[in-house]
């Protein structure tokens, strides 16, 4: 069955892998290592890519073919390639892509992790990264050279809540023949898709909203069917493959994407609202808030809001310590997009190693504080909060 002309919801429920001769209803987990061959041309056909179909599941899988072509459709991309973890996505995207000499421009508000790559392991191999300001979009052509190749962006950000005009950023991209690739993890394929503003590549942590219930690691990355070539090739050989296991529930998981994100997203304007009215909250970030910087930008782009909420609660990294241990209901953790509502106090915990000047340059404040709003009832959220903020 085809599934183009169907709804969001529809496809990830009904893009499935073709039945067995069980004619199961729901796809059975493939737990296999390998794949057996019908005789040696089988075997030479399928090593030369003259056939298309399973040969090891470092290569490829059943459950990973059916939750990358499903993360495909959603994105509107045309190829993919999954993942271990977020990180092995944004690595290995990067890896296959770049060589000795090459130039990334990329926003300076990125996931800790993705900065420790650009800005400790990528030099070893003479790949230099340039920062702009998330809020100041209007400089990333000043910062753009003849060796540069990607343009790089989370969008929202982690953990400031901000967003950028991807519209510009695929201008920017089509200008200067860059590769745009975009960080799409905090908006899901369901509120956002980069691919219609101009982006080449779209990265997913699957371990968030996609997975959603805190259960397993995943990490894909969709887009142009020529760049995936080459990061599926990288990654053939480099070994940072989605175990079918984590494939399997995680394509479940899409299943109910988008009514997990729906209610995530009513929950977290809520708190964003209860928050922004506290009189120890200093400030709010929150996409679908009005007096976020980029509300316009986030209402053009995005579906709604998403479910992480930056503020700054008053009284520094002291009041952030505090509020953490009077947390009762919420969990501390550093996972997002869970069902149960988290916090954390980046700069005490996430991203204590940098510097004061280095946390401020990518939005991090000493009283900033992220939740991740789950699904439980929402006033009982927010009255823990607002025990915790007492």
């Amino acid at each position: 069955m085809n599934t183009e002309e169907f709804g969001f919801e529809t496809q990830a429920i009904r893009t499935q892998l073709e039945r067995s001769q069980y004619l199961e209803h729901s796809v059975p987990l493939y737990l296999s290592s390998s794949f057996v061959f019908e005789d040696a041309e089988d075997m030479r056909a399928s090593f030369t890519e003259e056939k298309e179909r399973n040969i090891y599941s470092r290569f490829s899988n059943p459950n990973t073919t059916e939750f990358v072509e499903k993360i495909c459709k959603m994105e509107g991309a045309e190829s993919g390639y999954a993942f271990a973890t977020g990180m092995a996505a944004v690595y290995s995207t990067f890896a296959g892509l770049l060589n000795s000499g090459d130039h990334i421009v990329s926003a300076s508000s990125v996931f800790g992790s993705t900065h420790a790559l650009f800005m400790t392991y990528f030099p070893k191999w003479n790949i230099e990264t340039s920062y702009f300001e998330i809020n100041k979009p209007e400089t990333i052509e000043s910062f753009i050279k003849p060796n540069t190749k990607i343009l790089y962006a989370e969008s929202p950000t982690n953990p400031g809540v901000d967003v950028i005009d991807l519209q510009l950023l695929g201008d920017i991209a089509k200008k200067h023949n860059l590769i745009l690739i975009i960080d799409n993890c905090f908006a899901t394929p369901y509120l956002q898709q980069p691919i219609k503003f101009g982006a080449h590549l779209v990265i997913h942590s699957a371990t968030k909203l996609i997975d959603g219930q805190g259960r397993v690691l995943g990490g894909v990355t969709v887009g142009n069917a020529d760049l995936i070539r080459q990061i599926y090739l990288f990654s053939r050989n480099t070994g940072p493959a989605l175990s079918p296991f984590n494939a399997w529930v995680l394509s479940k998981s899409l299943e109910t994407l988008a009514v997990r994100v729906d209610r995530h997203c009513e929950n977290a304007l809520k708190v964003a609202e209860f928050l922004e009215s506290h009189p120890n909250v200093n400030s709010v970030k929150y996409p679908f808030l009005k007096s976020h910087p980029q509300y316009e930008i986030a209402k053009k782009q995005m579906k709604a809001g998403g479910n992480i909420i930056a503020f700054e609660i008053k009284g520094g990294i002291e009041a952030g310590r505090k509020f953490l241990n009077a947390i009762q209901l919420c969990s501390l953790s550093a996972n997002i997009g869970d069902t149960r509502t988290i916090v954390t106090h980046p700069a005490s915990t996430t991203h204590s190693k940098l510097s004061e000047e280095d946390q401020l340059a990518v939005g991090i404040t000493q009283g900033l504080v992220r939740v991740s709003v789950g699904l439980e009832t929402v006033e009982d959220v927010i009255a823990d909060l607002k025990q915790a903020l007492a």
